[in-house]
């Protein structure tokens, strides 16, 4: 059964976007709709938002959604195709502010066949749209030991990455891995780590979740063209939910935070420097409460820039 999805820091995003009621705005990742209605609240008639998502049963959602309420409208695409969305719809330079609330939704996370968990067994699929593109499964049957060594260690960080790849490979020789309960217990039998309230292939499957989704490169794609989307004073709000996507964001706001480089001592303006964006506050994090009652929101982390003129 599918899960609720509970939106991660919804009060404190609504308020970093400082909504203007007849504004424009972009939630490139609508998930289940929940920062979407909430926003879709605080504006008026003339106001408008449209939703990005490329898993189909959001899209789904989403559609629903824009046959009730004439000020939403949906696409099915990657947060990597927001600008050539925002070209075809007019909207370069109009934005008054940009969602992007990164990971996996909680019905991802629920729904057997999806694949995402090793809590419930599935298939071994981890495509946020399974319209297309290789499953886990297919992936882990075809890749090279140290391929699969690699994406564990660059985008899980797990320390036991080659010792986990070698049992992957050792086991596919005996039979296809082709369920998350077979790979959970495999990665669980070569990992001698135990961390305190986390199943030993939390990061292994975060990792394979990542590569086969495109994830940090969707992101980065993505981020490249947000300062020609939103208009002046407009606002890009980021909720990431592990170190690497938090980097790239980070990394993202700095420099455009920054601007040129120019040799220490040679005296510019702000405006020389050609920066476009500005750092807004200090990166948010969930409340105590939050955490209690949505312990998936415990990783969540939000940094917030707005667009200079």
């Amino acid at each position: 059964m599918t899960g609720i999805h509970t939106p991660v820091l919804l009060e404190e995003s609504l308020n970093a976007l400082a909504i203007d009621p007849d504004g424009i705005y972009v939630d490139g990742t609508f998930g289940r709709g929940g920062h979407a209605r909430a926003l879709l609240a605080r504006l008026g008639a003339a106001g408008s938002l449209l939703g990005l998502d490329r898993d189909p049963q959001a899209v789904a959602a989403g559609a629903s959604l824009a046959r009730r309420d004439p000020r939403f409208a949906m696409e099915h695409a990657s947060i990597s195709r927001l600008a050539e969305v925002a070209r075809r719809r007019g909207l370069c330079g109009r934005v008054n502010g940009l969602l992007l609330d990164l990971g996996v939704s909680s019905p991802q996370l629920d729904e057997p066949d999806r694949g995402f968990s090793f809590s419930t067994d599935g298939p071994l699929d981890m495509r946020m749209d399974p319209s297309g593109g290789r499953t886990a499964a297919q992936w882990l049957a075809q890749a090279r030991e140290e391929e699969i060594a690699r994406v564990l260690r660059d985008y899980g960080e797990e320390r036991y990455a080659k010792r986990i790849a070698r049992a992957i490979v050792r086991a596919r020789g005996e039979r296809p891995i082709v369920t998350t309960y077979a790979l959970a217990q495999i990665v669980a039998a070569a990992n001698p780590s135990r961390e305190p309230g986390r199943h030993p292939a939390t990061r292994t499957f975060q990792a394979i979740r990542i590569h086969i989704n495109r994830e940090l490169e969707e992101l980065r794609t993505c981020l490249a063209g947000v300062c020609e989307l939103l208009t002046a004073g407009g606002r890009l709000v980021v909720i990431s939910f592990h170190s690497l996507e938090n980097r790239i964001v980070k990394r993202f706001i700095r420099n455009e935070a920054r601007g040129d480089r120019f040799p220490r001592g040679v005296p510019v303006t702000e405006k020389e420097t050609n920066a476009r964006l500005r750092v807004v506050g200090r990166p948010v994090r969930p409340s105590v409460s939050e955490v209690a009652a949505n312990p998936r929101a415990r990783s969540a982390l939000m940094r917030v820039a707005e667009r200079l003129a």
